[in-house]
């Protein structure tokens, strides 16, 4: 008898367990075939008149990581480009010594992208706060993305969920370790699943304030 209950035990902790795993990859496999149809290179991406970089951390120092200069070098291409007119820098500014819309100000102003074509958004603590505050606060709705390829299906997902059509480029200029990759891929399937749940079920309202259009004359 207690032979049985623990092999019961043991296959429906193991069925359970299955499950929940298959649960979490689905959602990151469906989000991966919505993201793929939506992106683009610097060559072929259809125009839109802003991009929306999103944060990838500093390094101790305040200067952006090989992460977060890779995006930005990937938008000001877009720039360079005449595929944007404006480059909306999102990213986190919670503490005064931790300012990534004005570290990637910096490194966007080295690589000769006009100052005036420059937005910051200092509130863009996640990438559901950053497109929220898209649509609501700098009142875009039609932009291209520019993040990673491990990060673009779910940036995708939520702009466009949030009411900013989006279509994405990838940012990976440079090489990133292995381990690296296969970290942020992890991430990203726990973070998918956070997204989906905020979209569809917990709805947060970030941190908000006065509208600032990009493009006042915008209808």
């Amino acid at each position: 008898m207690f032979k049985r209950l623990m092999k019961f035990l043991f296959r429906l902790t193991l069925t359970l367990s299955l499950l929940g795993f298959a649960g979490l990859l689905l959602p990151r496999f469906i989000l991966l075939l919505y993201g793929k149809a939506r992106t683009f290179s610097v060559e072929s991406v259809p125009a839109r008149r802003a991009a929306i970089v999103f944060g990838a951390g500093l390094w101790r120092d305040g200067s952006p990581t090989p992460v977060l200069q890779d995006r930005v070098r990937t938008a000001a291409n877009l720039y360079f480009a005449g595929k944007v007119e404006k480059l909306l820098m999102s990213g986190d500014n919670r503490f005064v010594e931790y300012n990534e819309p004005e570290a990637m100000r910096q490194f966007a102003l080295s690589l000769g992208v006009p100052e005036e074509d420059i937005v910051l958004d200092y509130a863009g603590r996640r990438t559901y706060d950053t497109c929220y505050r898209a649509r609501e606060i700098f009142r875009l709705d039609s932009v291209i993305l520019v993040t990673q390829d491990f990060h673009l299906p779910r940036a995708l997902y939520l702009c466009n969920m949030l009411g900013v059509e989006a279509v994405g480029v990838p940012a990976d200029i440079q090489y990133y370790r292995k381990i690296s990759r296969a970290i942020w891929h992890l991430r990203e399937t726990l973070a998918t699943f956070g997204a989906i749940t905020d979209v569809m079920y917990a709805k947060p309202v970030p941190v908000l304030g006065d509208p600032e259009p990009i493009f006042p004359d915008a209808p």
